[in-house]
C-alpha cells in the first residue's frame, strides 16, 4: 500500500500546484476579458494497478466549439493520452466527444493502439491460479447520433478491433483476430450539463452485431444499457449521483470481447479475476466539492456476472466502495480529473480519471 499513498501524494500535490498557479495568473485579468474558444491543457497521467503496475504518461486536451455563436450546444472536447507501465504495456489513444449544430448532432471517435499485458485466472486445470497474457490491439470506434425529439437522440456507429492475444504457458491456444461491428444507438437525455451534471437522468441503450457477413469469424452481440440519474445537494454545491448498468454479451462472444468487473463498473477490482460474457451493477456515488476547483467523492456499489469460464463466478455479488480526489481541468467548464481508491472482494484498485465515473 506504500505505493498507493506515494501516488496519491504525488497526484494532489501537483493539482494543488497547478490550482495555486492558476489562481495567481486569473488574478491579473480583468473581468471584462472575453473567454477564450479554446480551453487547452496538458495533464500528468499518474496511476497504480495491481495487474498493470506503475502507469504514467501524459494527456493533453483541449475544449472547444465549432461555432462560437452556438449557445446551445456543450463544449466538444478532443484529447490524445500516451501511458507507458512498469510491466511494459503501452497505450497511444485519441479520444473526441463532438457536439454542433445546436445539440442537434453528438459524435465520438475514438482510436487506440498498444501492447497490454495482464492476467486472467484459469481453473480448469492442474493447477488454477492467475495466468498472464499479452494482447496486441488496434481499436477504432465511431458514433453518429442525431436529435430526434426534445431530449432523444437516435444513431449509427461503427467499431474495427485486431486482437494478437498470446497465453502463458499456453493455458489457451494463440490468437489472431478482428471484428468488425455496427451499432444502434438510442439516447435519452434530460441532465443540465454533459461533462458535470447536477440534475437530471441519462437512458442510453447500445446494441453492437458481429454479423458474419460483416467479415467475423462467427455471429456475436453485446448490448449495453445504462441509467444514470443526479440529485443537486447542499443547495447546488453538491451532488448525488446513482447509476444502473448492464452489458450483455449474446452469441459466440470471444476472450476480447468479455467484460470484467472493474474500472467504471464496479471500481475495487484490478486483478481481472471475475471476468465474463455479461455483467450488471448498481451504484451511488456522492460528489462533495469543498473548493471551487476540487473536490472528494465516495461511492459504493454491487455487481455480478455471467458466462465465466470459472462457474462458481457467475451470479453472485461483488461490492466494491471507496473515495476519490477531482481536480477542475479547465476553467472555463466544470470538468474534471481524478484518482479514485476502491476495495472489493479481496480485491483493490487504483484509477485515474478523466471526467467522473458516470
Amino acid at each position: 500500500m506504500k505505493k498507493v499513498y506515494l501516488l496519491l501524494l504525488i497526484f494532489l500535490f501537483s493539482s494543488c500546484w497547478l490550482w495555486s498557479q492558476r489562481t495567481q495568473t486569473d488574478s491579473t485579468k480583468t473581468s471584462a476579458e472575453k473567454a477564450k474558444n479554446i480551453d487547452f491543457n496538458v495533464m500528468p497521467y499518474l496511476n497504480y494497478n495491481r495487474t498493470l503496475d506503475f502507469m504514467f504518461g501524459a494527456i493533453p486536451m483541449m475544449m472547444y466549439k465549432f461555432d462560437k455563436t452556438d449557445t446551445i450546444s456543450p463544449k466538444s472536447l478532443s484529447g490524445l493520452s500516451a501511458v507507458y507501465t512498469t510491466n511494459k504495456s503501452y497505450f497511444i489513444a485519441s479520444f473526441n466527444k463532438l457536439y454542433f449544430k445546436e445539440d442537434l448532432w453528438r459524435a465520438q471517435v475514438f482510436f487506440a493502439v498498444g501492447n497490454q499485458n495482464a492476467q486472467f485466472y484459469v481453473d480448469d486445470i492442474d493447477v488454477p491460479d492467475f495466468y498472464d497474457y499479452g494482447t496486441k490491439k488496434t481499436i477504432l470506434a465511431f458514433t453518429l447520433q442525431h436529435k430526434i425529439v426534445k431530449s432523444f437522440y437516435a444513431g449509427l456507429g461503427y467499431s474495427y478491433a485486431h486482437y494478437d492475444t498470446n497465453y502463458e504457458d499456453n493455458v489457451e491456444p494463440s490468437s489472431i483476430g478482428h471484428t468488425n461491428g455496427l451499432q444502434l444507438i438510442m439516447l435519452y437525455d434530460t441532465r443540465d450539463a454533459v461533462y458535470y451534471p447536477t440534475k437530471g437522468n441519462k437512458i442510453k441503450v447500445r446494441w453492437l452485431a458481429y454479423p458474419e457477413w460483416f467479415g467475423n469469424t462467427a455471429n456475436a452481440s453485446k448490448v449495453f444499457s445504462e441509467y444514470d440519474t443526479y440529485f443537486p445537494m447542499r443547495n447546488g454545491k453538491d451532488v448525488l449521483a446513482g447509476r444502473f448498468s448492464g452489458k450483455f454479451g449474446l452469441g459466440n462472444i470471444v476472450f476480447e470481447q468479455q467484460v470484467t468487473i472493474g474500472g467504471t463498473d464496479i471500481r475495487g477490482y484490478s486483478e481481472g479475476k471475475y471476468r465474463g460474457n455479461g455483467l450488471m451493477d448498481i451504484q451511488g456515488e456522492y460528489r462533495y466539492n469543498f473548493n471551487e476547483r476540487m473536490g472528494l467523492v465516495g461511492f459504493a456499489g454491487l455487481a455480478t456476472i455471467y458466462g465465466s469460464d470459472t462457474k462458481d463466478f457467475d451470479w453472485k455479488l461483488y461490492p466494491g466502495a471507496g473515495v476519490g480526489y477531482r481536480y477542475r481541468a479547465f476553467k472555463n467548464e466544470k470538468f474534471n480529473i481524478g484518482l479514485d481508491g476502491a476495495v472489493g472482494k479481496g480485491d483493490w484498485g487504483i484509477y485515474f480519471r478523466i471526467g467522473e465515473a458516470f
